[in-house]
């Protein structure tokens, strides 16, 4: 913008100096020339009276000299005789001023000639020639035109400077609009402007803040929100902990209190979680302005000095497949699970991945009848890690419908909105296609996280509380969510 605006004041001020100088150049070239033209008519005429009164030869050299140091002044004498000085008229001029008396001023090689006729006693006739050398006609004109070229580039000059002071702040002011638009796209809430510059960018700055402190506000009590829902199912519990204390030495007693108490332990995370700082970026890279909370790095790659979470998406979905493989015996359903051996790191939380695989499989329970088999496989790749679920059931008819949130007729698309988030804040993707059991085969590809060294010690990281391995009795109290 600043070359843009610069550009723009110098040809503005470039157009509007050459209009001006070309023409007043030409005026001063006249000027110049008019004022040596009319110096030399005058000198001729005033050398006529003294010749009328004289035509001694010695006299009028004499007078000659005082009119014109230069010695530019001829006088042509009657009955032919010599001139008095160095003449440069042609002898056709010279010819018509002596015959016809006319006064001649005009334009020869080498200069300006200006003959004045004079009638002496006895009809006779003298002419006085003056010429004007052509470096007396631009005596001057040089150094004029190098003065007004100076002021036009110093004029050029200061237009451009000032254009470019100009558009420097409204480039300043649009560069930290703009930072602080990603600054607040990247989660960070507590950013924002200056409003300085132009006036449009000012009110623009007032309306970003404004924009931004309602979006904190509206976050603080969405996020409020969840936190007293949560917080009201406790109530319910409270009376599943009394029943299955009046039910104590029964055999599902233990059932019963196990899944409360692994229900009240989820509820007092997602409370948690909707109380902390607003100013949380988005899945996968913790809270702005501290220390990013990891997941679990069996392998140890997880160091201090990473920009984010890291665990390995294989051990979390080991984990996850083993509960749910207890569910899917008592609904006799076959569970196929394949899962790499090489190393799986993703830049990702455990409760991320525990999350997705979750989300995953929750749908195959949610929407397809008991009996459905199902599979899950982790493979990895050059460049990443990629989730595969895929199950029996009728599959999904219109799968670019279904990663729409909400949109899916029947369920509400959080499931493959959570793993579409997290498969997108690595980089990697979601795809939904059929499988070989007939079903909705879904592929979640996480890009690799770059490798960390060795050296770096292993991050404490929050763990989400582990669901137990049920006995294949157990009532399945499973997290809905859906597809």
């Amino acid at each position: 913008m600043r070359r843009s605006l610069a550009g723009v004041a110098l040809a503005v001020t470039s157009m509007v100096a050459l209009s001006f100088l070309i023409p007043l150049g030409a005026l001063v070239m006249s000027l110049v020339k008019a004022q040596a033209v009319t110096a030399a008519e005058q000198r001729a005429a005033a050398l006529a009276p003294i010749l009328t009164l004289t035509t001694d030869p010695s006299a009028l050299r004499e007078s000659a000299a005082s009119l014109d140091p230069a010695q530019q002044l001829v006088i042509h004498l009657p009955a032919d005789a010599a001139p008095l000085g160095s003449s440069k008229a042609p002898a056709e001029l010279l010819e018509r001023a002596q015959q016809g008396r006319e006064s001649i001023s005009q334009e020869i090689p080498g200069g300006w000639i200006c003959l004045q006729p004079v009638v002496l006693p006895g009809d006779r006739v003298a002419v006085i020639e003056n010429f004007v050398p052509e470096e007396e006609l631009t005596h001057g004109v040089k150094e004029s035109w190098a003065v007004m070229a100076f002021l036009a580039v110093a004029l050029i000059g200061g237009s451009v400077l000032v254009a470019d002071r100009l558009g420097s702040k409204v480039v300043r002011s649009s560069k930290k609009l703009a930072q602080a638009s990603r600054a607040l796209g990247q989660g960070d809430l507590d950013t924002r402007v200056d409003p300085v510059g132009p006036r449009e960018l000012r009110d623009a700055g007032v309306a970003f803040n404004a924009m931004a402190h309602r979006m904190t506000e509206l976050l603080a009590v969405e996020r409020e929100l969840v936190a007293d829902l949560s917080h009201r199912l406790r109530t319910p519990l409270t009376a599943l902990h009394l029943a299955s204390e009046r039910m104590a030495g029964t055999p599902e007693s233990a059932r019963v209190e196990a899944a409360v108490g692994e229900l009240e332990a989820e509820l007092r995370a997602i409370i948690a979680a909707a109380r902390t700082p607003l100013a949380v970026g988005p899945m996968g890279q913790g809270m702005l302005g501290t220390e990013p909370a990891t997941g679990h790095d069996p392998a140890g790659t997880a160091g201090a000095g990473t920009a984010g979470p890291r665990c390995e998406a294989a051990d979390v979905v080991r984990r996850r497949t083993a509960f749910w493989s207890v569910l899917a015996e008592q609904q006799n359903r076959c569970c196929t699970v394949e899962v790499t051996q090489e190393p799986t790191a993703v830049a990702l939380s455990d409760d991320d991945v525990a999350a997705v695989v979750d989300a995953l499989i929750g749908n195959i329970f949610r929407h397809t009848a008991p009996g459905t088999p199902f599979g899950v496989q982790v493979v990895r790749t050059a460049q990443a890690v990629e989730l595969v679920v895929e199950d029996g059931g009728p599959g999904i008819p219109e799968p670019e419908l279904a990663l729409s949130r909400g949109s899916s007729t029947g369920s509400t698309g959080l499931g493959l909105d959570i793993a579409g988030r997290a498969a997108t804040a690595t980089g990697g993707s979601v795809h939904i296609g059929r499988g070989p059991l007939g079903g909705a085969r879904i592929t979640v590809s996480f890009t690799l996280a770059p490798p960390a060294p060795a050296e770096r010690g292993r991050r404490i990281s929050r763990r989400r509380p582990t669901w137990p391995a049920w006995p294949a009795s157990a009532r399945w109290p499973g997290r809905p969510r859906g597809r």
